[in-house]
């Protein structure tokens, strides 16, 4: 059950100001005298407790209970015309009392809603000054002005009651949009922030797994050779200088290690080349680093977009980094193609390979899958021990209009 429409949470409380207003000079009308007695009130103590009672229910909307809405609205009405039947002079006001109910229709109702309010309150209306007209014998001329003067009144009034109507269904679609547009803003925020969270810890596993595939593991073994150095620096000096330069060729390992991790997190690659440069760039970095040069062929056809572009750059990446670290290969194949509806990648070596049963939780592998399926695609491994490695990627994209 939705909330009801109280002060505090009013949407536009200026229109309670404006009502507040207009019933406080329709009160003040009924308590000062007057002395004709064409307008003297009946009983002006009702029409003074209808006009306070009109007032307070403003304080209150209820917009849950369709039945309670409609017996909020009946009493409503009821206290209209009570003050229009029993309001002497007063009841000259009782038109715009209307304006307050339709006012109040659409905040409460939905569009059908409003419309029987409206369509009631113009037909309350008519029969309202119908009941109030005078009884009086004039000429013909003068009976055609009167009704004209009324027709004037009854067509101003549903006018008023129209453009009220239209005016009020305008500002709540307004008020509507910029709510919904606001919640769909906090959404995307959260789904940004979800976004920056999954990418930070992505690449928090990926700095984890380079700490210990590569920086722990030269650490651990610089220890070893430093605390076998120590040992025998006493019995046998000289070889305890070979396990010192053992250590030292493991530490300028780690150092090189540490400065690759730095390097790799430093910028994005594409920003400054195109794909097929940056691959280039990643092929005579492993080249420099295993003494094998990889065999690649690219022929993109079509151009990719950065998030594809970004996604194989890093798919590559890994590859290679997991073959210099565990393949022991001596031959590495890259093929990167495009067709008229995806884009496909294979890395190929002729390593070690492992068993896909117990080796492919792994980080770098992970990261690769969750990359692919980030923009769409599909990632297949194919290796065996003793058999090499196959990893293929296909993703789908659009051709980009030139």
């Amino acid at each position: 059950m939705s909330r009801s429409i109280k002060f505090n949470n009013h949407p536009f409380r200026f229109l309670l100001y404006l009502e507040w207003i207009l019933l406080g000079i329709a009160t003040l009308i009924a308590i000062l005298p007057y002395h004709s007695a064409r307008h003297s009130q009946r009983i002006p103590e009702l029409t003074i407790l209808s006009l306070f009672l009109f007032g307070f229910m403003g304080l209150r909307l209820p917009t849950g209970n369709r039945i309670t809405k409609i017996f909020y609205t009946v009493i409503e009405i009821i206290l209209i015309l009570m003050t229009g039947v029993y309001g002497g002079r007063t009841a000259r006001l009782f038109p715009y009392l209307y304006v307050i109910l339709v006012t109040r229709s659409c905040l409460i109702f939905k569009l059908p809603g409003r419309l029987i309010v409206t369509i009631l309150s113009f037909f309350l209306f008519v029969f309202t000054l119908i009941n109030r007209s005078p009884r009086f014998q004039a000429s013909l001329q003068d009976q055609e002005r009167f009704l004209f003067f009324t027709l004037s009144i009854v067509l101003l009034f549903g006018l008023s009651l129209v453009f009220v109507l239209l005016l009020m269904n305008t500002v709540l679609s307004e008020r509507q949009s910029r709510e919904e547009l606001a919640i769909a803003n906090e959404k995307l925020r959260q789904y940004a922030l979800k976004i920056e969270n999954q990418a930070t810890l992505e690449e928090r596993n990926r700095i984890a797994r380079e700490i210990h595939d590569s920086l722990g593991h030269s650490l651990t073994a610089l220890n070893l050779q430093l605390e076998t150095a120590l040992k025998l620096a006493q019995s046998n000096p000289t070889k305890a200088t070979t396990f010192l330069a053992r250590a030292k060729e493991l530490g300028s390992k780690a150092l090189q290690d540490v400065r690759h991790s730095v390097s790799t997190m430093r910028s994005h690659p594409l920003q400054t080349q195109s794909l097929e440069q940056a691959i280039s760039v990643l092929a005579e970095d492993f080249q420099r680093s295993n003494g094998i040069a990889p065999i690649f062929q690219i022929n993109l056809d079509y151009p990719l977009s950065i998030e594809i572009s970004t996604a194989l750059y890093r798919i590559i990446q890994e590859s290679l980094t997991n073959i210099s670290k565990y393949a022991e290969a001596t031959e590495v194949y890259l093929e990167l193609t495009t067709t008229n509806s995806e884009v496909q990648l294979k890395v190929q070596d002729n390593g070690r390979g492992f068993d896909l049963k117990q080796n492919t939780t792994g980080f770098g592998l992970q990261s690769m899958r969750d990359r692919t399926l980030a923009v769409g695609g599909k990632l297949n491994i194919n290796s065996a021990p003793g058999c090499g490695c196959q990893i293929t990627v296909d993703i789908p994209f659009r051709k980009s209009k030139i």
